[in-house]
């Protein structure tokens, strides 16, 4: 009997939980899975938590504000317990039907994380652009090989996450974050259903706050055991420079030329070194506090308000 935790985070979504609740357990009843749903309640303002504490089978986290949908995914994961762990939205543009033959692509290919891809999306047009855009850009920067990593539909091993914490929104970089470990990703077409209830929450701002994660995910992919490679790099970069600037109107001076009485070359060679100083010291201390970082318990980013198991 396979054992899966379905997580979903929620924000004002007091029209799709029951509904939602209800399509997940008829598929896990129809597979005859032992399950268990966990909806995070990320500060909903509506009734949304009135809603979720008359379902059965459930657990329920309420947060106590609006930390974002990757905080509420982190604290549903957390509270996982079961082999594998199925990630969704609670609009129910996800289709809990896909579940299934998810799980049985990820055993029959050996894979540690199988993430689904919305390739007939039912969204606005500015949204499939944007979100064309964003997925075009992180193949380049990212390069995690996933045609549709924003999508939230996905299942992991539960040793996935064993040693990692979500911020800012790092949950649609987890695949990336996965492979950076070495873990085994596989991608899959998923159904894609137009939202009918409630209002998206999708904005500039999180388009915004994604880019920013997604240069936080190259150079963690690059650079988080040896930030020094990088910072040292530049400083030796910048130093040279610096030395050639002092020395390029000395050679220009030796072969016949008159040298003119231009300050600007020491002080551009004064500046670059300088920097180069400066990046290289701050190279060193990064590989500090990289040791420290994998040495200390990280704090949540979050507090969780309440828990609740209607088992």
């Amino acid at each position: 009997m396979k054992k899966i935790s379905v997580v979903v985070p929620i924000y004002n979504e007091e029209e799709n939980v029951k509904e939602l609740h209800r399509e997940i357990c008829d598929i896990c009843e129809q597979e005859k899975y032992e399950y268990e749903i966990i909806f995070i309640d990320d500060g909903s303002k509506d009734r949304t938590g009135e809603s979720c504490k008359q379902l059965y089978p459930l657990k329920y986290i309420r947060l106590r504000r609006n930390f974002g949908q990757t905080s509420a995914m982190d604290a549903g994961i957390k509270a996982a317990q079961y082999d594998y762990i199925v990630t969704m939205d609670g609009d129910r543009q996800n289709d809990p039907a896909d579940i299934p033959k998810m799980i049985a692509y990820l055993e029959e290919n050996d894979l540690d994380v199988v993430s689904g891809w919305r390739k007939n999306r039912k969204d606005t047009v500015m949204k499939r652009l944007t979100s064309r855009g964003a997925n075009i850009l992180r193949g380049i920067i990212v390069k995690d090989h996933i045609h549709d990593s924003g999508c939230s539909l996905k299942v992991y091993k539960r040793e996935c996450f064993r040693s990692i914490s979500l911020y800012g929104e790092m949950h649609r970089f987890i695949p990336a974050l996965l492979q950076i470990k070495g873990f085994n990703v596989g991608e899959i077409e998923v159904n894609h259903r137009p939202r009918t209830k409630g209002v998206t929450k999708y904005n500039w701002k999180r388009t915004f706050k994604g880019f920013v994660d997604m240069i936080s995910v190259w150079f963690w992919n690059k650079y988080s055991t040896r930030p020094l490679h990088m910072m040292g790099c530049i400083g030796i970069i910048s130093v040279f420079s610096g030395i050639c600037c002092e020395v390029w109107p000395l050679i220009y001076a030796l072969t016949g030329h008159k040298r003119e009485k231009n300050r600007l070359y020491p002080l551009l060679a004064i500046s670059f070194v300088i920097t180069g100083v400066v990046f290289f010291v701050l190279g060193l201390m990064s590989d500090v506090l990289v040791k420290i970082y994998y040495g200390t318990q990280i704090e949540e980013p979050y507090c969780v308000a309440e828990k609740m198991d209607n088992q």
